[in-house]
């Protein structure tokens, strides 16, 4: 991390999106359909937000035979990450608001 700043895209607001409107944990997949976005777009996401700790992971609790697939990956945002996320949609929300002829 060091002094370098995490590069928000449209696709890391769209997963940011996805998990803030979630009150539970939710797998990689679950943010995949809700976000269109194909694994490798997403993982490396899902890993930069936890690196900086906007997220947390856990493996889900249970044996694959028994759950008869393999143990999924669940992630929850922390609370750095609600507050971080909702000062970047309130940028974006600004700047949409801004009109386009006032710029210089």
């Amino acid at each position: 991390m060091g002094n370098k700043k995490l590069r928000i895209t449209t696709q890391t607001l769209e997963v940011l999106g996805s998990l803030v409107s979630s009150t539970e944990e939710v797998s990689g997949a679950d943010i995949a359909r809700e976000t269109s976005l194909a694994s490798g777009t997403l993982y490396p996401i899902l890993m930069r937000l936890e690196e900086w700790r906007w997220i947390e992971s856990r493996w889900e609790h249970g044996d694959p035979h028994t759950l008869g697939r393999p143990r999924r990956r669940l992630y929850r945002i922390t609370g750095l990450g609600a507050r971080n996320s909702r000062a970047e949609f309130k940028k974006i929300e600004t700047a949409i608001r801004r009109p386009a002829w006032g710029l210089s």
